[in-house]
């Protein structure tokens, strides 16, 4: 098996899987296999497990992860996909925020072996409590499941730099779970460009995450 680079900073592939180089050579993060080709090793990225790998799996190529990136990460739970943009981002930096405990604690041991990692307790949909953590960031990612996500994702880019990129991962039923996911995506996309924003890229990641989307901008 032959890993070669997938078309997008830092992640590879063997054809079938996905793959980021290992920033902790020897550690598994979730129970995902590690592969070694020389001096490199690499950990495979299920797309399965991880929306942003769904995101790429099903085609999406706007990809503004490179190493020096300060990322704002909301809704990172235990910090499957988070372990991945560590990797990808490895000399720049990962503003975590989960506001469950218990995945916090998961979040917390990651991050003591990735330096990279800042974790935060805490809600996305109140950023003031989290401004004075970074400066404003290259990437706001968020994967955030609750009814309003898209004025939640709309405070965050206050936190993101004039002309950098964020990924609103959508769940249509957090919305309405009585609603086409269809016409949901169309209304979240409606809402985003009365915004200043650009959509850049927009993408369902069935079968990977049922009535999920992926919603690309811009800002300014």
């Amino acid at each position: 098996m032959a890993v070669r680079p997938a078309g997008v900073d830092g992640v590879y592939t063997d054809g079938s899987w996905l793959y980021t180089r290992n920033l902790t050579p020897g550690r598994s993060v979730y129970g995902e296999s590690l592969h070694r080709e020389g001096d490199v090793e690499y950990r495979r990225w299920d797309a399965n497990r991880s929306k942003l790998a769904a995101y790429l799996k099903r085609g999406g190529r706007v990809w503004p992860f490179a190493p020096t990136s300060a990322v704002l990460y909301l809704g990172a739970a235990s910090g499957t996909t988070v372990s991945h943009v560590s990797d990808v981002c490895a000399q720049g930096n990962v503003l975590a925020v989960e506001i469950a405990p218990r995945p916090f604690r998961d979040l917390v041991r990651l991050a003591e072996s990735r330096a990279n990692v800042v974790p935060f307790l805490g809600d996305a949909a109140r950023p003031e409590a989290y401004r004075a953590r970074t400066r404003a960031v290259d990437v706001v990612y968020q994967d955030v499941a609750q009814r309003d996500q898209e004025t939640i994702f709309l405070r965050n880019l206050d936190l993101l730099r004039s002309g950098g990129t964020a990924f609103l991962l959508l769940k249509a039923r957090s919305t309405d779970v009585a609603a086409d996911p269809a016409a949901l995506y169309r209304d979240a996309i409606d809402r985003l460009r009365r915004a200043d924003v650009s959509i850049l890229d927009t993408r369902r990641l069935d079968p990977f995450a049922a009535d999920h989307a992926a919603i690309v901008v811009r800002k300014g």
